[in-house]
């Protein structure tokens, strides 16, 4: 025995000396992991401890609340759900894309929860990054804990909680615009179209959207991407009762109309249009309700040559927002 070192693996040669330009180690550890991160991002770091317990006793965060509050940890193990007015529940976006992708549309969040001793991944960089920017507080969590946060869902290390939607009251869709242009949505259910009418009312100077509080689509992760930010300029309104709140619309002076596929009027002619409106878009394939059909003014059906049987929420939306449009700016000038 020489007492020579032995070879070492990759980065040694047979005489047990570092190969000249790798430290001692092989190149693939010699690969960049990107720049350091800030302080409150690291794990173990005693700012990131700082960073993590404000962000669990703050408003909203999932470990702030006191128990027997709405959302506390005593009353989730309850089974009970506790909705006020006007007021959704926190939705938890998980996976990295998913969670990025939210990120990238901005979707409102309280913060986002990253599992330890994670792969390199630069989809995670870049979901720190954005929710730095965007002042979301960047909390590390256990598996355990990423777990019951997504229900056992497929997380891959990350989990977004999302702000809870704060829904106005029907009454406060009037009064936005002169005239008043509000769409109604009855028996939509997927967010996404939401979001995408949510992005037409947008465009074409609408007040709000309005859809009930029950089996119907709400906001959330989805209908803020599929809104593309508009979300954040188009108030939603829930409604107990769908039927009655379009009735006090009426009772307010403003005219009702429906989307039907057999509606007797061409959306293009409209004669309503140029007036304080409620436009009423029902679910791809039933349509509108039979409740809701009979409380129109009109029905108005959109002209499809080819052998579609029905367009979507968000597309007919559009279409008609657009005649609405057209008809008053012709009007106005």
């Amino acid at each position: 025995m020489t007492g020579r070192t032995p070879p070492g693996p990759g980065g040694r040669t047979k005489s047990g000396k570092p190969r000249p330009g790798t430290g001692g180690y092989g190149k693939r550890r010699l690969e960049g992991k990107g720049p350091t991160p800030p302080a409150h991002m690291r794990p173990g770091h005693p700012a990131q401890r700082r960073a993590a317990a404000a962000a669990r006793t703050s408003p909203g965060s999932l470990n702030g609340k006191r128990a027997g509050e709405p959302g506390s940890a005593a009353a989730n193990r309850s089974g009970k759900k506790s909705r006020g007015p006007g007021a959704a529940s926190a939705e938890v976006v998980a996976g990295r894309n998913a969670v990025l992708e939210s990120l990238r549309a901005r979707v409102p969040a309280t913060a986002l929860h990253v599992g330890p001793r994670l792969d390199a991944d630069e989809r995670i960089g870049e979901a720190v990054l954005l929710a730095t920017e965007a002042g979301i507080p960047v909390v590390e969590a256990g598996r355990a804990e990423l777990d019951r946060l997504s229900g056992g869902a497929v997380h891959q290390g990350l989990a977004l909680r999302v702000r809870p939607y704060a829904y106005a009251h029907p009454d406060d869709l009037l009064g936005l615009g002169d005239p008043p242009l509000i769409v109604a949505l009855d028996g939509v259910t997927d967010p996404r179209n939401l979001g995408a009418v949510a992005r037409s009312v947008a465009a074409f100077g609408g007040n709000g959207v309005l859809v009930p509080a029950r089996r119907s689509a709400g906001v959330t992760a989805g209908a803020w991407k599929a809104s593309a930010g508009a979300l954040a300029r188009v108030r939603v309104a829930q409604a107990s009762n769908l039927a009655a709140a379009l009735a006090a619309y009426q009772e307010a002076g403003l005219f009702v109309v429906g989307l039907a596929a057999d509606g007797p009027t061409l959306v293009s002619d409209m004669d309503l249009a140029d007036g304080p409106l409620v436009l009423v878009v029902g679910s791809e394939g039933r349509g509108l309700s039979r409740l809701i059909a009979q409380r129109c003014d009109d029905l108005v059906r959109i002209p499809m040559p080819g052998h579609a049987e029905s367009l979507n929420a968000g597309v007919a939306a559009g279409i008609a927002l657009y005649e609405v449009a057209r008809r008053r700016a012709a009007a106005g000038g």
